[in-house]
């Protein structure tokens, strides 16, 4: 009865923070729904006894929103001052952000001790000789390797279109030419002088 109670509320979480990462106008308040939904979907394979995908979710993912949102403030010009002027009327909001955090590990915690140190089984049970890594492992680089390369580039692709998009040219600033660097001649680089004896270079 508590892993079903678990489920559900774990997945109307998901739900609605989901709906709120789209639906926030702030962009600061939809990276705070994100985290809420990440953190949620890992309670949701815990659930499901895969410990794996739910730490992978929250190492991976969890951690590129802080790119996304570098990426956000970058794009947009958030002003750092007047979000730190704002700092009470966000405390509402990433404060209702870690209860449901933390009553989400609470209720998971719950959940996992109530089946007695044994995955919960809301799904079809792999193998006891086989852990969860090497048979997510074993499927990922034999029948989807392909699969797996096509994310990858996909993903590359996606991170040089952020870079470029980004990429701002301001006048002044001095960069590297490495085709100048290659080309240079002696003649550019050195310098002789003929310092007479008791003379400095002045």
């Amino acid at each position: 009865m508590l892993e079903a109670i678990a489920f559900y509320v774990l997945a109307a979480i998901a739900i609605v923070s989901a709906f709120a990462v789209i639906a926030a106008r702030n962009p600061v308040h939809s990276v705070l729904f994100l985290i809420l939904t990440f953190f949620t979907a890992a309670g949701l394979f815990v659930l499901l006894g895969a410990e794996f995908l739910a730490m992978l979710l929250i190492v991976v993912y969890v951690g590129a929103v802080a790119v996304l949102f570098l990426f956000v403030v970058m794009m947009l010009d958030v002003d750092f001052v007047e979000l730190k002027q704002g700092f009470l009327e966000y405390m509402p909001i990433g404060a209702l952000v870690a209860l449901a955090l933390l009553g989400e590990l609470g209720l998971v915690a719950s959940a996992a001790l109530s089946a007695n140190g044994a995955p919960i089984a809301l799904g079809p049970a792999p193998a006891p000789e086989i852990t969860n890594a090497e048979a997510i492992g074993r499927v990922l680089y034999t029948d989807y390797v392909l699969v797996f390369q096509l994310a990858g580039l996909i993903l590359f692709v996606a991170m040089i279109g952020a870079i470029v998009l980004t990429l701002r040219h301001r006048p002044g600033v001095r960069k590297q030419d490495i085709a100048a660097q290659v080309g240079r001649k002696r003649s550019e680089g050195v310098e002789l002088k003929d310092v007479k004896p008791g003379q400095g270079l002045g």
